[in-house]
């Protein structure tokens, strides 16, 4: 939890008390579920929340967007942004119900109440629009933009808002040959420059503007 606070400070006591709740709880659905690996689970803090929060510590909202998390899988990023961001609503996808079991049941511990949960593909959503859709390391981006950019709307939310629709993904590794074949231009963030952790080397934060 300290290496949560060593880059954030404006917490509510109930954020605070949200993402204190977290370890213990992946812990005990992680016995039950896999949805962390077992090398993991230990730097829950490090390397799936913090990891996630580098999307709120890159990107500012408009308060009352909804993001779509796709393939959300124990709930990364889309748990710790729903905490970071009590005024935006989060949908989780996953196609393996029993992770969102574990999404759902974390989330109604820390009594979070801006996040709903779908069993499906993010391909077999229909008539829904979101604002923004995020992802950690679910496919190549090529298969994550033709995914979400039927889900995105066209316009921002406002004319205030300084980041249009599109796709924001977690991302590691060389990436040259995975965004060419995706056919984008995603804009580029190293989250090592945003917390100089030696576990993020090589993880980079792509947004695709719709």
């Amino acid at each position: 939890m300290e290496i949560i606070l060593k880059y954030f400070s404006d917490f509510t006591e109930i954020q605070l008390q949200q993402f204190r709740k977290l370890e213990g709880l992946y812990k005990e659905w992680n016995e039950k579920i896999n949805v962390i690996s077992r090398k993991d689970i230990d730097s829950l803090y490090e390397k799936h929340v913090l990891h996630s929060l580098s999307i709120a510590a890159a990107f500012e909202f408009e308060p009352g967007s909804e993001i779509i998390d796709i393939g959300t899988g124990g709930g990364f990023p889309g748990i710790p942004l729903a905490i970071f961001f009590p005024e935006l609503k989060f949908h989780l996808a996953d196609s393996i119900a029993k992770k969102l079991k574990v999404v759902e049941a974390v989330a109604g511990s820390i009594g979070l109440k801006n996040v709903t949960t779908q069993h499906t593909r993010a391909e077999e959503i229909k008539n829904r629009k979101f604002d923004y859709a995020v992802s950690r390391a679910v496919a190549p981006l090529k298969d994550l933009w033709t995914w979400s950019r039927p889900l995105l709307h066209n316009k921002p939310r406002t004319e205030n808002t300084s980041i249009k629709p599109g796709l924001i993904c977690l991302k590691g590794g060389d990436l040259a040959k995975e965004i060419q074949e995706s056919g984008t231009r995603p804009h580029m963030i190293e989250i090592k420059d945003l917390f100089p952790e030696d576990s993020f080397k090589e993880k980079y934060l792509l947004y695709v503007p719709r």
